[in-house]
């Protein structure tokens, strides 16, 4: 049984990851995404009461499947749809979640994490394991199919459907019918051998009937022997000395087909070893549903947390009035948005950042100069994060957004120098890109931001050309903000008269006054990044 709600034929993989994740997520601020993913957004009366604590598992699940990128747009829009009925439907998405968590915290006590599904098989005390966790995955999926069935006229995606169908079809109604009754039948086994034996007497127990079929061979010897039926009957039981117990133990010496068996005795012990064979038989039989679902609840659990942190995402970025669109994939020369806004910087500072729109059909590369502080890593920022946020199936905070798919996506951005490093900053800028050459592909894009400024104009200029122009000769897609003007204003003279270049410049707007608006807009690279406005700024505040 799977859940297939990350993917429609295959369950959570975990691997295939981003190539240096660690890098993607410190120059996008991802972990400000995943944390708040953690945490529910309560409301009352459509205002946010307060924010809940964080759940740890939510941000794992965030973080491990937002690093994964989709494939194809097919299954881009698989999550797109279980999203879009998690929005609607958000009990249904935190009641999977709470259920299942459940049961694999009542598992856990039954030693799921120390001892596999059920332990070893060479005693009884571990055959009652199994009998428990039996139970316990039986009647588990009686009321997850029953919490399914509450909404089931309520989807709207193949995800859920799917799972619902499923579940039907694997957990049928013949099936459950069968396992409880099996359970009902070898209840005597788990129930008496856990109670303790102080409390055993003056209560109703569990007592077997166990028949057994044979035949007659040579010799009069009892061959062919197999098991006809077990079952529970409830008796109360007393103590040994009572009147009761005596009355029991006379009518029973009167009736033909029973025996009365002392304890410890030798007889005592084979009945009981038969008990042990009988049960132990029967629950081996179930081996085949045991590991239909062995993993089932596990994968369940993950899956869901994944949408409840992605309904958390939604509701924070909504909280700073960022609109939330669901992206559409086109080609790898496709780059077109409108009013995308940075969300990390959203939840941090508690504001609605401003939104830019950009279309860059049939593009290949994109130089964004201007101003200093004028938005440009923030808007380079923006497109990073939505980019994540789509290969992973979730919604942007856009107005709108298309791009095509890049499974081989790399962030270089400028590092501040520390000590943890080896060496000078430049070789560590040309160290990381060294290694971002050798796992590129057909599919890939790359954002530079303020790469190669560690060093002298003309020297980051020469090298920013060169490297970028080869990327541009390889197919790669490439971002870049930058202050070497000398390879802005290059590249500039070179493509500006061929409209079919696939390269677009951008700047951040200023204005006359020196205002920055934080927008970009298509613009020749200027010769300066009017750094003297900053000062002008700081002399302002001095006075």
């Amino acid at each position: 049984m799977r859940a297939c709600l990350l993917y429609a034929q295959r369950e959570w993989p975990g691997e295939e990851r981003y190539f240096d994740e660690k890098a993607i997520v410190q120059d996008l601020g991802l972990d400000t995404l995943f944390r708040a993913a953690a945490s529910e957004v309560v409301l009352e009366e459509e205002k946010v009461k307060c924010i809940g604590k964080p759940d740890p598992d939510l941000e794992d699940a965030m973080r491990k499947v937002m690093l994964v990128p989709l494939k194809t747009e097919e299954e881009i829009l698989y999550r797109q749809e279980i999203l879009r009925d998690c929005h609607e439907l958000e009990d249904l998405i935190d009641g999977l979640y709470e259920f299942s968590g459940k049961v694999l915290a009542d598992w856990d006590k039954l030693g799921r994490r120390a001892a596999g599904r059920a332990g070893t098989r060479n005693s009884p005390g571990n055959l009652i394991t199994e009998i428990r966790v039996l139970r316990l995955f039986v009647t588990s999926l009686s009321r997850l199919k029953e919490l399914l069935g509450e909404y089931q006229t309520k989807f709207r995606s193949k995800g859920f459907i799917s799972l619902y169908e499923r579940l039907r079809k694997e957990f049928s109604h013949e099936l459950e019918q069968g396992l409880t009754r099996i359970l009902e039948g070898i209840a005597f086994y788990a129930s008496d051998k856990e109670r303790d034996q102080e409390t055993f007497w003056e209560t109703k127990g569990n007592k077997p009937r166990i028949v057994l079929g044979c035949s007659m061979g040579e010799g009069l010897k009892l061959k062919d022997f197999g098991l006809e039926e077990v079952e529970t009957d409830v008796k109360r039981c007393h103590r040994p000395a009572s009147l009761i117990r005596r009355a029991q133990d006379f009518i029973s010496e009167k009736t033909k087909t029973l025996v009365c068996i002392q304890r410890e005795t030798g007889l005592w012990e084979q009945a009981e070893q038969l008990e042990y064979s009988t049960v132990r038989y029967i629950v081996s039989c179930c081996d085949p549903f045991f590991s239909a679902f062995n993993g089932f609840f596990r994968q369940l659990r993950f899956q869901a947390a994944f949408y409840r942190g992605a309904v958390n995402l939604k509701h924070h970025l909504e909280r700073f009035g960022l609109p939330m669109c669901y992206p559409r994939v086109g080609g790898r020369e496709t780059l077109c948005f409108r009013m995308l806004k940075e969300p990390v910087m959203a939840v941090e500072q508690h504001l609605e950042p401003v939104g830019n729109t950009c279309d860059m059909a049939g593009k290949k590369l994109l130089i964004i100069t201007g101003a200093n502080q004028g938005g440009k890593s923030t808007f380079l920022r923006s497109i990073g994060i939505a980019q994540v946020m789509m290969q992973a199936g979730l919604a942007v905070s856009a107005e709108s957004y298309e791009s095509g798919i890049f499974t081989s996506f790399f962030t270089h951005f400028t590092r501040r120098e520390d000590s943890a490093m080896n060496s000078g900053r430049l070789d560590e800028e040309l160290g990381r890109m060294s290694r971002i050459v050798d796992h590129l592909g057909e599919d890939s894009l790359i954002l530079l931001n303020e790469s190669f400024a560690s060093t002298t104009e003309l020297e980051g200029s020469v090298i920013a050309y060169d490297i970028v122009r080869a990327l541009m000769e390889a197919g790669v897609k490439v971002l870049t903000v930058t202050h070497l003007l000398s390879f802005a204003r290059r590249m500039y003279d070179q493509f500006r008269e061929s409209p079919n270049s696939g390269v677009e410049f951008y700047s951040a707007q200023r204005m006359e006054d020196g205002t920055r608006t934080f927008r970009m807009v298509r613009h020749a690279p200027e010769l300066t990044s009017f750094g003297l406005d900053l000062y002008d700024q700081m002399i302002g505040k001095d006075q």
